[in-house]
């Protein structure tokens, strides 16, 4: 039996432990099953954004007549290529990162499923290796619901659509999550004719305003069923067919593609982890201690199998705190996790940071609202904007910015002077101080900094 340093179970996000390990002349093996890159270069995080981008400029070239300029809106995309050279890129890249693991003298490779025999030892490929460390970073996979009809039929999830390279007539989407939306607005402003099923709202996780101010912009371009409940699924002559009901009453729709996009589960269940001490949390995502550690001694888990946060850059975060405390010699103490920021790069784009309202409201905080609308700035005027606002929350006593809530162009970019701020522990007189570039768009935030001001100076 082979033993190792430490064994990283995932190439995503556990590449933070592996690669600065192995540098560092530590015995690593690493064990994936899939492409290298984990889900976020393989089937998430960048080839959707490669194929949001382009979406994001047909909308442009779409409603270019509002700033007088004609167009012909019926222009022709050509989704083959783009995917194929979506798929190309993230491909080579992937192949980059086996290279250099296969010429890495400190890292062994293994291509398969890791299934554990006990705490400490992992069989892969019928070989079993060991190490005192161990890190599993497994991730998660589309949620399938059992819908009747379901089964065996060529439906999507967010994997096969990031790789399809035939643009449908239309498309169902069951779900109304951040993946859904994403995807659902990729295809619909390429040319596809979109129907969302939806369980109850769209966007449900973001702030009450936020999400009642997508759902109202995002109907405006796609079919949203709110309320609708599949119930089965048919499919003939290459037609979805999906039944459902809504408002109790029973009924259809047809498409000629079907994406399922109703959540994620976790990859742990892959593990037999039945054979070790592990314990799991529902869903079964990994329980991890203050240290990321679980109640195995010496074995970790971060990302998404430990079902805390869903994000790359929440991972990474995780994977440098845990090289830095094991192996990089800073003193073991807890992981401190900043202000979590978020964003959905739809149309309309959304981005957040900290606490919602409904998060103040059953703490139970005393706080005070600054929003202001895109419409009221300079370049919001310059963009014509119709919709969109900055959302700050900030705490009635110490004034400390305690969420950051946009919703307009370029949200996603704007977010990070909230996330900065709150990352220094800025209060609202910070914001104030600070001078901000005219008629740029962060101003937007610097009038809803002003708006707090004069609520909290109000109700004195």
């Amino acid at each position: 039996m082979k033993k190792f340093d430490l064994i990283t179970i995932g190439s995503g996000g556990g590449a933070k432990i592996s690669s600065p390990a192995a540098s560092m002349g530590l015995k690593v093996a690493v064990i994936e099953k899939d492409r290298l890159g984990g889900t976020c270069l393989n089937r998430g995080c960048i080839p959707s954004k490669m194929l949001i981008h382009p979406a994001d400029v047909a909308l442009e070239i779409k409603e270019a007549y509002r700033y007088d300029i004609l167009n012909d809106p019926d222009f022709s995309v050509n989704f083959a290529k783009l995917i194929e050279r979506i798929s190309h890129t993230v491909d080579a890249d992937s192949d980059k990162i086996e290279k250099s693991y296969n010429t890495h003298p400190n890292i062994s490779l293994f291509r398969g499923a890791a299934k554990f025999l006990e705490n400490k030892v992992i069989e892969i490929n019928n070989e079993q290796i060991m190490a005192d460390k161990i890190f599993i970073a497994v991730g998660t996979r589309p949620t399938i619901p059992d819908i009747p009809g379901l089964a065996g039929t060529p439906y999507m999830t967010s994997t096969e659509a990031l790789r399809n390279t035939k643009l449908p007539p239309s498309m169902i989407i069951i779900g109304g999550g951040y993946i859904a939306c994403e995807l659902g607005h990729a295809y619909g402003a390429l040319g596809t004719k979109t129907i969302f099923l939806v369980r109850s709202k769209l966007l449900r996780a973001q702030d009450t305003d936020i999400a009642a101010e997508f759902q109202k912009i995002f109907s405006l371009y796609h079919d949203i069923r709110l309320q609708a409940v599949p119930t089965k699924v048919e499919f003939s002559n290459n037609t979805f067919i999906v039944h459902y009901t809504q408002d109790g009453k029973k009924t259809s729709v047809s498409a000629q593609a079907l994406l399922i996009a109703t959540g994620i589960t976790s990859n742990a269940d892959t593990l037999d982890l039945i054979n070790t001490d592990i314990e799991l949390l529902a869903g079964n995502y990994i329980k991890v201690n203050e240290h990321l550690e679980t109640n195995v001694p010496g074995i970790f888990a971060l990302g998404d199998c430990i079902g805390k946060y869903f994000f790359r850059h929440s991972v990474n975060f995780e994977g440098e705190y845990l090289f830095d405390h094991i192996f990089g010699g800073k003193p073991k103490t807890p992981i401190n996790y900043p202000p979590m920021p978020h964003a959905v790069f739809t149309h309309p784009q959304v981005a957040g940071v900290g606490a919602t309202e409904d998060d103040l409201k059953s703490r139970g905080i005393d706080y005070v609202i600054g929003l202001n609308p895109y419409k009221s700035s300079a370049m919001g005027m310059a963009l014509l904007s119709d919709y969109g606002f900055c959302k700050i929350l900030v705490e009635r006593k110490s004034r400390k910015i305690l969420g950051g809530h946009i919703i307009g162009p370029e949200a996603s970019d704007m977010i990070h002077m909230l996330i900065a701020y709150m990352n220094m522990n800025a209060t609202l007189d910070d914001m104030l101080r600070t001078i901000y570039i005219h008629p740029a768009l962060p101003e937007i935030v610097r009038n809803a900094a002003r708006k707090a001001k004069i609520a909290l100076e109000k109700n004195a």
